[in-house]
């Protein structure tokens, strides 16, 4: 178990986790959970002993958060992972598919696959909000309670080998996930408030958690790194072409574009293409993304 906690950084050395402090001269906010590090000082790892960070190796990925209403720093979450897992609930609460969207453009910003698990599909069906990703070709498993051993095992089959990211939003069942993935885990579970349909924070650090190997031995099968439930994910860092890329499905529709076109005001091509098209939806949730890029607006 790998944790950045109130200036205590749990590192993995082999299979031994040794604490550690950050060097002053690395500066604020630049080790997060995923780094990886050169360790200075004391590190037997004994109970009491404190060793420290003096570098951080160059990142593979880094998954960014803008500055927002929440939060007036751009912050980077999570580094050198290479999946986003996005876990969004079909019921209980609704599924919000404009936070998704949010995440999926911050996945392909951060050069990370998406897989989208959509949760409690004993409460709804999955079929309206599968329709609507099936275009962009990403993996998707609906999960359920009481959980097949058959979906268990095929979430343990994307993780595997995969250092990946899980994302969602309070009250959707992340956590719960996680302890059917790895039951050392140990993730506080909440409830959903009845009255706002929104979850109670249960997590409240960034942990890596390594993913069980099959035959019980050996070194994890993968990382699985847990975050604490977001309602907003800020994109500012993120150009307007990038947004559009991670709209993989309206990528024929630009074609006709004018140059440095918005793709908000009248003469963008893709309404007409869209209508043709029947992705008149896809077009909609990508437009509600890009007039919120920029202004903090957070998901409800």
């Amino acid at each position: 178990m790998i944790t950045v906690d109130r200036g205590r950084y749990g590192c993995l050395t082999g299979d031994q986790v040794i604490t550690a402090m950050k060097a002053r001269e690395l500066g604020r906010g630049s080790v997060v959970v995923g780094d990886r590090v050169a360790l200075a000082g004391d590190t037997s790892g004994a109970p009491g002993t404190l060793a420290r960070i003096v570098r951080v190796e160059p990142r593979s990925s880094e998954l960014r958060r803008s500055a927002d209403d929440t939060d007036p720093l751009e912050r980077i979450i999570v580094a050198n992972a290479d999946q986003m897992v996005i876990v969004s609930a079909l019921a209980e609460p609704p599924p919000r598919v404009r936070f998704v969207d949010r995440c999926l453009v911050a996945a392909y910003d951060a050069g990370l696959d998406p897989l989208l698990v959509l949760s409690k599909g004993d409460l709804a069906s999955p079929r309206k909000v599968r329709a609507l990703y099936a275009p962009l070709g990403m993996p998707m498993v609906t999960t359920r309670k009481p959980l097949p051993s058959r979906t268990l095992s095929r979430l343990h089959s994307a993780l595997a080998g995969r250092v990946s990211v899980m994302i969602g939003q309070s009250g959707v069942g992340k956590s719960t996930l996680v302890n059917l993935l790895i039951t050392e885990a140990g993730r506080a579970v909440g409830e959903v408030n009845p009255v706002t349909g929104r979850g109670r924070h249960t997590s409240s650090s960034v942990v890596a958690l390594p993913l069980p190997p099959r035959s019980g031995r050996g070194t994890p099968a993968g990382w699985l790194i847990d975050t604490p439930g977001v309602r907003g994910f800020g994109l500012g860092h993120v150009s307007v072409e990038r947004v559009v890329e991670a709209f993989g499905d309206l990528a024929e529709g630009t074609a006709d574009c004018p140059p440095g076109c918005d793709h908000l005001a009248p003469a963008c091509a893709l309404d007409e293409w869209a209508s043709r098209n029947g992705a008149s939806q896809r077009l909609d949730s990508l437009r509600r993304l890009l007039r919120s890029r920029d202004s903090g607006e957070q998901e409800r």
